[in-house]
């Protein structure tokens, strides 16, 4: 299990951002032929064919490492949306982001048909204040089309020095026109977990990303709200909308804060040894290292039976998905909101060499009761929209939306076996409430708001009114 954790570590659940210069082409018959497949003898030749009329025949000389890595970058995100070639800024700013500072704007992003699709803004950044939300399809960076850069090249130029303006052309389902924002880029230090006192006995701990210390992070949340109730707690609400995820660690130590340490968290299927895991919510299966303190250890008892609800919606990707799938299945906590994202799929950090990184969708990962949830994302017990008086329903973006996207092989795929899980757990309850999504408005002018007063949280009004026993509406 030392092993498995030491990859666990750089073993991500999100939708963001040697390989040899010279190809070894006996190496690749070896693998070939250990596969059962033959070598590609003719693409291979094409390959090279392309490659030497680029060289001699392109308007302009083009340099052969640009080629290459070109080549590897087309090669990589050919396989799935969330798979990607890492030069050496990108896999600088992705270790940057796990542990929870970088500069930029605040944005979690995919690539769609050529174009960058917003996963998630993330709370307190320029991109969340600005008004940016999940689903926005972001056209133009400054004058620049984004049309036909790679999803690194996007990311870059989002990235910058802090205070530097930078304005995005963004495309938004039910607007008639593009719409402008322009927005200040910022170092972006993150803290994942925001404990909010919502009255006596009653708070919401939200979560929005999956960082290398959010699990002890929430256990601190938890224990000052005990601590402030005076033992008199009597609800909690896990707020897990618009988290798009984070470390798979991370994800199971948050859910070990309210799980029995025996129970399973979420286990995963690929085709290494390496990529098939059983995570309990036992201390080796979240904590960093072996001399790490175990936070989950000195919580007070009445946690793992505090009555809870988990909201989400379909901003919440990856790692929020295992969690409200694990608290789901053990029949934990209720879960409210609209339907999740999606993404069912794990992505391991592979160093190469020169400091760049291949990050490679390496499993697909399931929930206790042996539910993949990729493509098809987690139903709530209890179907709240975020506004009572949306009167049109906007669907947002999800995995399933995404070229090249895995399927789901516990949903009846075509040609695929369902992966049957090798443990028992209580069965799922039946989830007949479907999730609505409202339109989203513009901000007046585009920019940066202020901060001021919050707005009305109608989720989560709903959320401590269940935890009250008063049955929230449904629509």
């Amino acid at each position: 299990m030392g092993g498995q954790m030491k990859k666990l570590g750089w073993v991500l659940l999100g939708a963001v951002i040697g390989f040899s210069l010279t190809l070894n082409f006996s190496a690749v018959a070896e693998r070939s032929q250990e596969a059962g497949t033959p070598l590609p003898i003719e693409e291979l030749r094409t390959f090279s064919e392309v490659f030497g009329r680029i060289k001699s025949d392109y308007v302009e000389p083009v340099d052969d490492k640009k080629l290459i890595k070109e080549a590897i970058v087309g090669m990589v995100a050919g396989l799935d949306p969330h798979s990607a070639y890492l030069d050496q800024e990108a896999y600088k700013e992705l270790q940057a982001g796990t542990q929870g500072e970088f500069g930029g704007l605040g944005i979690e992003v995919t690539m769609e048909d050529g174009l960058v699709r917003v996963v998630s803004p993330i709370d307190d950044t320029p991109a969340a204040r600005a008004g940016i939300k999940p689903g926005d399809l972001i056209i133009k960076l400054d004058d620049a089309a984004v049309k036909g850069m790679s999803l690194n090249e996007a990311v870059k130029r989002m990235r910058g020095k802090p205070d530097t303006p930078i304005t995005l052309t963004v495309l938004r389902k039910n607007e008639t026109k593009p719409l402008l924002f322009t927005l200040t880029r910022a170092v972006i230090k993150m803290k994942s977990v925001k404990l909010k006192e919502v009255e006596p006995g009653y708070a919401s701990i939200r979560v929005s990303q999956f960082q290398e210390h959010t699990g002890e992070d929430l256990a601190a949340a938890v224990e000052k709200f005990y601590k402030d109730n005076k033992g008199t707690a009597k609800g909690l609400v896990l707020d897990l909308r618009n988290d798009p995820g984070g470390l798979l660690s991370a994800a199971v130590g948050v859910s070990a804060v309210f799980l029995p340490q025996d129970d399973l968290v979420v286990y995963t299927e690929g085709r290494v040894p390496d990529a098939k895991m059983r995570l309990t919510a036992e201390p080796e299966n979240y904590l960093r290292g072996p001399n790490d303190v175990d936070y989950v250890a000195a919580l007070p008892a009445g946690i793992k039976k505090i009555p809870m609800v988990v909201l989400v919606n379909g901003g919440s990707a990856s790692a929020s998905e295992i969690v409200a799938g694990a608290l789901q299945d053990h029949h934990r906590a209720t879960i409210m909101g609209t339907r999740t994202f999606g993404k069912g799929s794990v992505q391991t950090i592979l160093p190469l060499s020169n400091n760049t990184a291949l990050k490679l969708t390496t499993a697909r990962y399931f929930t206790p009761n042996g539910r993949s949830i990729q493509a098809k994302g987690i139903e709530p017990d209890v179907a709240v929209k975020e506004d009572p008086d949306a009167v049109e329903a906007m669907l947002g973006i999800r995995e399933v939306d995404l070229e090249g996207h895995l399927s789901n092989p516990t949903d009846g795929g075509a040609g695929k076996a369902a992966v049957q899980p090798n443990h028992q757990a209580a069965p799922a309850p039946e989830n007949e409430a479907k999730p609505a999504h409202k339109a989203e408005a513009r901000p007046a002018d585009g920019k940066e708001k202020p901060e001021g007063k919050e707005k009305p949280d109608y989720q989560l009004d709903q959320a401590i009114a269940y935890l009250k026993g008063k049955l929230p509406k449904t629509n």
